[in-house]
């Protein structure tokens, strides 16, 4: 059974970055991609970056419950395909989920033993001149998003893990400590060294 991974962040705080990262260094680590009612950015995939789709294929699909947890950031939808989590997990694999605080509330229900990290950003104003200089948003949305920021941030204590994302690569190694202590957990050495336990423990 694979570990799964909930990284949560205020908007431009770096979360997606280091997503990518975490990937190139993880070979046994998948990104869930969520589905969307937003608009594709600039650069971004259909089925790379999210599932896009309508406001009526996204209720749709939550009526029929196949969403392991859905949230409306924004004034859009963002959703979690319970099947495709379930199928990595079930096949041994690790899988990570970018999502909002909601959302990480949810699937802590449904799977209490998911391990959660929330990124802090080191200060409000590098939040702010990130935003700016990604180019993604007007200076309306970038207040938003900034006013938003603080009702994210007051979330990060029901986290299992927080990391402040000033220096991009030691907040990666932060990251990937706690990924290796999971994996290094007695729940998991229990299964993973099961023919070793026993050998050690049978008279």
């Amino acid at each position: 059974m694979g570990d799964l991974y909930i990284i949560i962040a205020p908007s431009g705080a770096g979360k997606t970055s280091l997503v990518e990262q975490l990937l190139v260094q993880n070979t046994n680590l998948y990104a869930s991609i969520s589905h969307t009612t937003r608009s594709a950015r600039k650069n971004e995939q259909n089925g790379v970056n999210y599932h896009f789709i309508s406001k009526a294929d996204f209720i749709n699909m939550s009526s029929e419950g196949d969403f392991l947890e859905s949230a409306e950031v924004y004034g859009y939808n963002y959703g979690t395909s319970k099947k495709w989590v379930d199928s990595q997990l079930t096949a041994g694999r690790d899988v990570i989920l970018e999502i909002d605080w909601q959302g990480a509330q949810q699937v802590r229900n449904i799977l209490p033993n998911a391990c959660s990290i929330f990124i802090l950003p080191p200060s409000l104003e590098a939040l702010k001149q990130r935003l700016q200089e990604r180019g993604q948003d007007d200076i309306g949305t970038i207040e938003d998003r900034m006013r938003e920021a603080q009702n994210v941030i007051i979330h990060f204590s029901e986290a299992d893990f927080v990391v402040v994302n000033d220096e991009f690569e030691t907040a990666l190694q932060d990251i990937n400590a706690i990924i290796k202590a999971q994996r290094l957990s007695a729940r998991n050495q229990t299964i993973d060294l099961r023919d070793l336990i026993e050998n050690l423990t049978k008279g």
